[in-house]
């Protein structure tokens, strides 16, 4: 027998990032969101209206770094120095940024959209508008590096949000189909009551509050959000004493039936997808304050429903394999085998879907700021500085910056999902 050792065969992930690393498009565009991740996190220190170091008054200060304090009520400004313009401070020394304009801060000089080739009016050379000015002077190119940071944190979250709806709802829809999932009578008969006491007391006994909370801030919504959830589980606890009590009284009421739990799921995704999806949007967020908060949930929340197909798709097959029914056999938990053993082998699929959606929240969210809605005034996005342009139809640079900015992310999402898919595909697996 010969003693050479037998090699291991590369993971399922090795091989998936070699087969990805095959299509160069797609490599390249996703060394492109690298990048764009990387300037959209460090976005404060490559565009800010503060040095990164100032010696002021024999006094040495960090201001970047004195920001981030104060606005965790770690350190105060002095008098002096809190509404301060360091440009026009006579500094001793200073190490500025890149680029040294917030988005929302105007210069005055360089108002009337200044072309990024027309002469400036400037103190000095590093002071220059690299790509321009709005109507109000506004610099064009710290406007594309903050926006970075919205369209990306739209982007995630909502396909976060999308992603854990649909993930659970695809899930038990694919397990348990209609006849696998049993409950007492007692607990079947008590469920219309139960979710609608659950809806009644969680949303609309607090429909004012929850409506007040999201016309002062996202943040004040969500923990409103959060109350009503758990009023919600209080009165689901109730309802299941009350099952309790119920299946005790009689042997009837603890008999299990089969409840169709793929049957109602299927009709809410029928449901979701009938409905126009955009106008949904725009009509909650003409409702609400404009918060990128509100913009994030709501996009999250009508938009799961291809990751709950592809999800429900994939449980259905993996759920007759062997490995699962052998789980099944050794008396695993439901909620072990859906967690360990099949979601790991059908999140494949959910992966490509999540980077295509990616790129069409980021288009909602451009289109939404476009036509100025959902998202705050003072808050610059990419779609904004679009906006901006229709009143200035000869500056032809608050279009073409911006809306490449926009093509080259989404195309790079594309491309992304596109090798994704590609890799993931077992015919070109193992070529």
């Amino acid at each position: 027998m010969s003693d050479k050792p037998i090699s291991k065969s590369p993971s399922f992930w090795v091989t998936v990032w070699k087969n990805f690393k095959k299509n160069k498009l797609s490599y390249y565009a996703l060394w492109v969101l690298v990048g764009l991740v990387i300037i959209a996190l460090l976005a404060d220190f490559i565009a800010y209206n503060k040095p990164f170091y100032a010696r002021y008054k024999g006094k040495g200060y960090y201001p970047i770094f004195l920001d981030y304090a104060a606005k965790l009520g770690l350190y105060h400004w002095s008098s002096e120095l809190v509404n301060a313009d360091w440009k026009t401070l006579p500094l001793e020394k200073a190490l500025w940024t890149p680029i040294p304009y917030l988005p929302e801060d105007q210069d005055f000089r360089n108002a009337q959209s200044v072309s990024p080739l027309a002469k400036q009016d400037l103190d000095k050379k590093w002071m220059r508008h690299w790509l321009g000015t709005d109507e109000l002077g506004r610099d064009v190119l710290s406007g594309l590096i903050h926006g970075s940071r919205i369209s990306l944190k739209v982007g995630l979250v909502a396909v976060g949000i999308s992603m854990l709806i649909g993930i659970v709802l695809g899930s038990l829809a694919g397990y348990y189909g209609d006849n696998y999932l049993k409950i007492p009578r007692a607990r079947a008969w008590l469920l219309p009551f139960t979710i609608f006491f659950m809806y009644f007391y969680g949303y609309h006994v607090r429909s004012n509050t929850l409506s007040e909370a999201a016309s002062i801030s996202g943040m004040l919504f969500i923990f409103h959000a959060l109350v009503s959830v758990f009023v919600c589980g209080v009165v689901g606890f109730i309802f299941f004493g009350l099952d309790l009590l119920l299946a005790k009284l009689h042997p009837y009421m603890r008999q299990k039936i089969p409840i169709g739990l793929d049957l109602i799921i299927s009709r809410m995704i029928e449901i979701i997808s009938s409905t126009p999806i955009l106008l949904l949007i725009i009509t909650l967020c003409a409702i609400l304050k404009p918060s990128i908060v509100i913009v994030m949930i709501i996009i999250g929340l009508t938009s799961w429903v291809s990751i709950a197909r592809l999800t429900r798709a994939e449980f259905l097959k993996v759920k007759n394999l062997d490995y699962i029914q052998a789980a099944q056999s050794m008396g695993y938990r439901e909620w072990r085998i859906i967690l360990y053993h099949a979601l790991p082998n059908a999140v494949a699929p959910v992966l490509v879907s999540a980077a295509f959606q990616i790129a069409g929240a980021i288009l909602m969210e451009s289109s939404l700021s476009f036509l100025g809605i959902g998202v705050p005034s003072d808050v610059v996005t990419w779609g904004s500085l679009l906006a901006v342009a229709q009143s200035a139809p000869s500056a032809w640079w608050l279009a073409v910056f911006p809306g490449l900015a926009i093509f080259i992310t989404v195309i790079a999402f594309n491309l992304v999902g596109e090798g994704l898919r590609d890799a993931l595909d077992p015919k070109l697996r193992n070529e």
